[in-house]
C-alpha cells in the first residue's frame, strides 16, 4: 500500500493576516489529513517540526516513500504584499509522475478554491523538497497568507482542504477514498484458514499476507465489502465476510 512523507511547513516566522502562522495552519491541515489517510489505507510519516526543509528532505530520503507531499502557503513580494491570490502546486519538470500528481491536486483544489483559474500546477527547478527528494514530490502553496481573503479561506476550509488533498492522493495511487470514522477492532473468523490481506479491495488484488484465524486486527475504514486493515506492518484490504467486529 502507498506510503507518504507528509511535510507541513515549519516556518513559524511567516505570519498570517489577522494572526497565526504558516507553520500553524499547515500543520492544522496535516492533522486533519491523518484520519483520512489512515481510513483510505495510505501509510504516512510526518516531518519533524524542529527541523527545517533540509532536514525534511534528509528524513524523507532516509526512508522508502512513494510520495513526498510538502504543505505551505505563499507570500507576495513586498511591492505586491496583500494583492496576490492563488494556489500553486509545484512539481519537478524531469519527473512525469510529479507532474501527474501536481495536476491531479490542482484540479481537485479547483473544485473548492473560490478562483479556480488561479489554481495551477507549476514546474520548479529551485524548491528542494521537490527536486532533491527520492520520492515523487510536490509542494503545495495553498494560497497567500498575506492576503486577507486567502488567509481566511484557508482558516475556514481546513477540513475541506485536507479531504481534497487525500482524495487527490487516492486518485494518484488508484485506490478508493474512504471517509474517516472511528477505528474499530475485528477478529478474523474463517474455517481455520488464513484471511488474505490484499493490495486492492478485490479478489483479484495482490495478496500481501495471510492473517491467521482468530487474529484481532484494527479496522480503519470500509469500502464496499472490504475493510482497510493492517497486519505485521502491512496495510491492505480484507473481506468483511470473515471479520467479526469486537
Amino acid at each position: 500500500m502507498p506510503n507518504v512523507f507528509l511535510s507541513p511547513s515549519t516556518q513559524e516566522w511567516n505570519p498570517y493576516v489577522n494572526g497565526g502562522s504558516e507553520e500553524f495552519y499547515m500543520n492544522q491541515i496535516a492533522d486533519r489529513m491523518e484520519p483520512y489517510l489512515r481510513s483510505s489505507g495510505i501509510s504516512y510519516t510526518r516531518n519533524d517540526p524542529n527541523r527545517n526543509a533540509a532536514g525534511a528532505i534528509a528524513d524523507s530520503n532516509a526512508g522508502s516513500y512513494d510520495v513526498h507531499l510538502a504543505l505551505h502557503s505563499n507570500a507576495a513580494p513586498e511591492s505586491l504584499s496583500g494583492k496576490l491570490r492563488g494556489i500553486d502546486i509545484y512539481y519537478a519538470p524531469g519527473s512525469r509522475f510529479s507532474q501527474i500528481l501536481a495536476n491531479i491536486l490542482a484540479d481537485r483544489l479547483k473544485t473548492i478554491y473560490p478562483i479556480p483559474d488561479q489554481c495551477r500546477a507549476r514546474p520548479t527547478t529551485t524548491l528542494g523538497e521537490v527536486i532533491k527528494t527520492k520520492a515523487v514530490a510536490v509542494l503545495c502553496e495553498l494560497g497567500y497568507h498575506d492576503n486577507e481573503q486567502d488567509a481566511n479561506w484557508i482558516r475556514n476550509n481546513l477540513n475541506r482542504i485536507a479531504i481534497t488533498l487525500v482524495q487527490g492522493l487516492c486518485e494518484y495511487f488508484g485506490i478508493p477514498f474512504i471517509s474517516a470514522g472511528p477505528v474499530l477492532s475485528g477478529t478474523v473468523q474463517t474455517d481455520g484458514s488464513g484471511l488474505n490481506l490484499r493490495a486492492f479491495p478485490s479478489t483479484n488484488g495482490r495478496i500481501l499476507a495471510s492473517i491467521p484465524n482468530g487474529t484481532k486486527i484494527p479496522l480503519y475504514g470500509k469500502t464496499g465489502n472490504w475493510y482497510v486493515t493492517s497486519y505485521r506492518g502491512l496495510t491492505g484490504y480484507s473481506n468483511a465476510d470473515y471479520l467479526a467486529i469486537c
